[in-house]
This record gives structure tokens, C-alpha cells and sequence, in this order.
């Protein structure tokens, strides 16, 4: 029997074996086992969903088992959100925004903050430099604000906050964000429903948020999906400096030099810096960030944990 047909079957016998993780037997950092009960019912921004019907059932059963059993995607964000998080929440919660809608940072770019999509929708939120400028974000080969974490995060929030507006459900938003609310808003009329969940879409929107359903429940409690991860294995927060600028940087790496790090760790924190200088013409204040040198290693600081149920140790 070939390694290819017998891989299949020690995954099957893994799964079988277990009947639930056992802490003391962990030797790396991820465990596959036995997916849990499936839910009757789950939440999104304080609104209830059903998941008996047939449907709603087996599209979060998709889901579930997509971020289960492809394991690298998944271990990604759980290390990842650890830095992102903090960051994210707060600006969620100071905009009237449910928390829950961090995770739809989450599917969106695999929290990575420099993700650029075929389509060229870019940063933590995946947006589309039309959708950027009409936030209010700047967008041009220099500056490009949809890598900038607070600023993008805002944006966000003054989409989420105006679709709510429009649908009072919170679950509606999140499908909006993806479709967009003229798509949505023109289904909802032709197909002659009031939920999103109802509706026949394409299977990108159909499946969007049942994914971010689905990411929920396993950041909340990743041991209980078989995820089993280190305190040391997540990625730590870094600390920062911030630089007003308002005057033109005719060389970045000049500048990040001058204030002791290396260009590729200013770019690392500022990626919406998208060229070698920063002409900044019309005198715009811009905040940039510095590392703090200490925090760049993982030896000389304790890692703090967003969300204690995220490790074993």
C-alpha cells in the first residue's frame, strides 16, 4: 500500500482513537481529533442563529470542517491574532461595533496586515481602493492607508455602522460586507426576504458568513476544535513609538536608520509607506510607528496572551 493510501487512513484512525484532547499527551502544536457536538445554535453581534435547518446546518458544517482539517490557515490566525487583536477590538468597541466583527478581519486577510487580493483589495480589511477613498482613506503610490491598521479599522467601522443603519441586523451587515449593500439590498427585494441567510447567492457570499460563524467558535475555544498551542507559539504584540511627520522624507531608509531600526522593520509597521521616500507635497501630519528594539525579540520579553483559552500552558 502506497504512503498516499495510507495517509488517509491514519488520519481516520487519529480521529477515531480520541474521543477528546488530552493535554499531557501534546507534543506539538496541533492535534487533530474528534470535531465536537455540532451547535443548535450560534450568535453573531447578539443576534441568535438557528442552525437546524438543513441548509444552515450543513453550510456551517462546511465550514467547520474546512477550518479544522486545513490546519495551516487556521493555526495562522489563532498566532496572529494574538498581535492583531488588541489592536482591533478596541476601535471596534470606541465605534458602537459587536466585537464579533473581528473575525471578519480575520477571514478576510488571514489577518495579514500586507494582504493584497487578484482583485486589489488590500490590508487586515481587504478594501478596494474606491471603496478606501470613499472612507476617506488616501490611496495614491506613495501613501496607501488600507495598510494602516487604525485607519483601515475605522473605515470599516463607518461601513458596518452604515449598512446597520440600512438592515438593523447585524448578520446582514456582515453579508454586505462582502457583496456589497447594493447587491445585497436588490436581492433581498427580487427574492422577497428579510434575511440574508435566505437568500440564493453567489458561493463566495453564501459561504462568507458561515466562515466567520465558524472562526468564532474555534477562537473562542481552539482546544475544544483540537488546536492545541503554546503560550511561546503565539505571536507577541510589539510595541511602539509614534512620529508625528508633517514635512516631505526624501529617504526612508535614512530615516529609519536615524531612529534606529532597519528599513525593513519600518516598513514592517508602516506598511502603507509604499515607495522610498515620502514627498507629502501638501504638509499632511502622519503617524509612524518605531518598534520598540526590545520588543523585536521574542527572548527578551514575556509574551502577553489575548485570550487565555488560546494555549495549554
Amino acid at each position: 500500500m502506497s504512503i498516499v493510501a495510507i495517509m488517509p487512513l491514519l488520519t481516520i484512525l487519529s480521529i477515531v482513537s480520541f474521543k477528546t484532547p488530552q493535554k499531557d499527551l501534546l507534543t506539538s502544536s496541533l492535534i487533530v481529533n474528534i470535531i465536537p457536538d455540532f451547535p443548535a445554535k450560534v450568535e453573531w453581534g447578539g443576534e441568535r442563529v438557528d442552525l437546524d435547518r438543513f441548509d444552515m446546518r450543513e453550510r456551517y458544517d462546511r465550514e467547520l470542517t474546512s477550518f479544522c482539517y486545513m490546519h495551516s490557515n487556521t493555526l495562522l490566525i489563532l498566532k496572529r491574532a494574538n498581535r492583531y487583536f488588541p489592536l482591533i477590538e478596541p476601535i471596534l468597541k470606541k465605534n458602537g461595533i459587536p466585537e464579533d466583527f473581528i473575525y471578519l478581519a480575520a477571514i478576510e486577510s488571514y489577518l495579514n496586515p500586507r494582504a493584497v487580493s487578484p482583485a486589489k483589495a488590500a490590508g487586515l480589511w481587504q478594501l478596494l481602493p474606491s471603496t478606501a477613498k470613499e472612507a476617506g482613506l488616501e490611496v495614491n503610490d506613495y501613501v496607501d492607508e488600507r495598510f494602516n491598521i487604525e485607519k483601515s479599522t475605522e473605515a470599516a467601522c463607518r461601513y458596518l455602522k452604515s449598512a446597520y443603519a440600512k438592515y438593523g441586523s447585524w448578520t446582514t451587515v456582515a453579508a454586505s460586507y462582502n457583496a456589497g449593500m447594493g447587491r445585497i439590498s436588490k436581492e433581498l427585494v427580487k427574492q422577497q426576504h428579510d434575511s440574508s441567510f435566505d437568500l440564493w447567492l453567489n458561493e463566495e457570499t453564501s459561504r462568507y458568513v458561515f466562515r466567520a460563524l465558524v472562526l468564532k467558535e474555534i477562537l473562542e475555544d481552539p482546544y475544544r476544535f483540537g488546536f492545541a498551542v503554546r503560550k511561546h507559539q503565539l505571536y507577541h504584540p510589539v510595541r511602539v513609538r509614534e512620529i508625528m511627520v508633517n514635512t516631505p522624507i526624501e529617504d526612508l531608509a535614512t530615516f529609519a536608520k536615524n531612529h534606529g531600526i532597519t528599513y525593513a522593520q519600518l516598513k514592517e509597521f508602516n506598511s502603507w509607506l509604499r515607495d522610498r521616500s515620502l514627498p507629502n507635497k501638501n504638509g499632511k501630519t502622519y503617524k509612524i510607528l518605531i518598534p520598540e528594539k526590545k520588543d523585536l525579540y521574542y527572548s527578551t520579553r514575556q509574551i502577553p496572551v489575548y485570550n487565555k483559552k488560546w494555549t495549554i500552558d
